[in-house]
């Protein structure tokens, strides 16, 4: 049995495979009728559901394909840094820790604590994953009940393995800065963290973060971790009862003014928190990286004293 050069085409496209014993005959010739019947009925089908094409002409077959440029990827949207926080994830997370009846009630505890217990309960907490990579937490620092109460970030690697907020050259570039206008984070004597209650309080600050514990290679917090710290930071503020409030780094502004706007929309003008003056300045270590903004962050202070002055 011989196949035209048409069935081989054909069958070919189907993925029948092609063989002809010699000693049966007649069944390949019955499979060959079989499979160009299937041929012929499936290339009706094909013409009802879609018109078929206009059959090539010589010059159109013997022309080149055309060459087609490879259409180039999209690029991909970029994804958020990781980390990154909204005020309205933040409002969230606070939203259901408030919902929890276990983490409301704990709220509303951490609430009546005196200094003591309080730093006893931030050494001992767990709420939150950080608890499991911290070397210790970072309660604050200064008079326990300053003029000025200054509120950064998150600790990083030196203020996890000293257990002091703004230790290292951003922490040596603050105290400048305070000494710059009157205030210390130690009093004159020399007692520091052993006396919280030694100097003048409206020359003293006390220094806190928004979290208690470093998150893993210092990256930002996640809502929910602020959520589950804020309690801490809050009974802090009403301890210590500052005059004012400087606000160092975004998400010290995110935690207490609730905003997502820039530092450099939201410096230059007092705020309030429940009632109390807040300030909003660069954090040191951003200075760092950008000394030309130093000058700005004097101003900020100024405006500070001449705003606690005026009280």
């Amino acid at each position: 049995m011989s196949w035209n050069e048409r069935q081989r085409r054909m069958l070919a496209a189907m993925g029948v495979r092609l063989w002809s014993p010699a000693a049966s005959a007649a069944p390949a010739v019955a499979a060959a009728a079989v499979a160009e019947a299937a041929t012929e009925a499936a290339v009706a089908e094909r013409a009802v559901e879609a018109p078929a094409a206009a059959p090539p002409t010589p010059e159109r077959a013997a022309a080149p394909a055309p060459t087609l440029a490879p259409t180039p990827p999209r690029p991909a949207a970029p994804a958020p840094a990781r980390g990154a926080t909204t005020i309205a994830a933040a409002a969230l997370a606070l939203q259901d820790n408030l919902a929890d009846p276990v983490l409301a009630e704990r709220a509303a505890a951490i609430a009546t604590l005196a200094w003591a217990p309080l730093r006893d309960a931030v050494a001992a907490c767990t709420a939150c994953r950080l608890c499991e990579s911290r070397r210790q937490t970072v309660f604050g620092v200064g008079h326990a009940r300053a003029d000025w109460m200054i509120v950064g970030e998150a600790p990083g690697e030196q203020e996890d393995l000293q257990g002091e907020p703004f230790v290292g050259p951003a922490g040596q570039l603050l105290d400048q800065m305070l000494r710059a206008v009157g205030q210390s984070r130690r009093a004159d004597s020399g007692e520091g963290v052993e006396d919280d209650q030694a100097g003048d309080p409206s020359r003293r600050v006390f220094i806190a973060n928004t979290l208690k514990c470093r998150p893993p290679r210092n990256r930002n917090p996640e809502p929910d971790e602020m959520a589950r710290c804020e309690p801490f930071l809050k009974r802090q503020v009403a301890l210590v009862q500052p005059k004012l409030i400087l606000l160092m780094g975004r998400f010290a502004v995110k935690q207490l003014l609730r905003s997502d706007d820039a530092i450099g929309k939201l410096r230059g003008r007092v705020h309030r928190y429940e009632g109390i003056p807040v300030i909003v300045t660069y954090h040191p270590a951003y200075l760092l990286r950008n000394m030309p903004d130093k000058a700005k962050a004097w101003e900020d202070l100024c405006l500070a004293k001449a705003t606690a002055d005026a009280l």
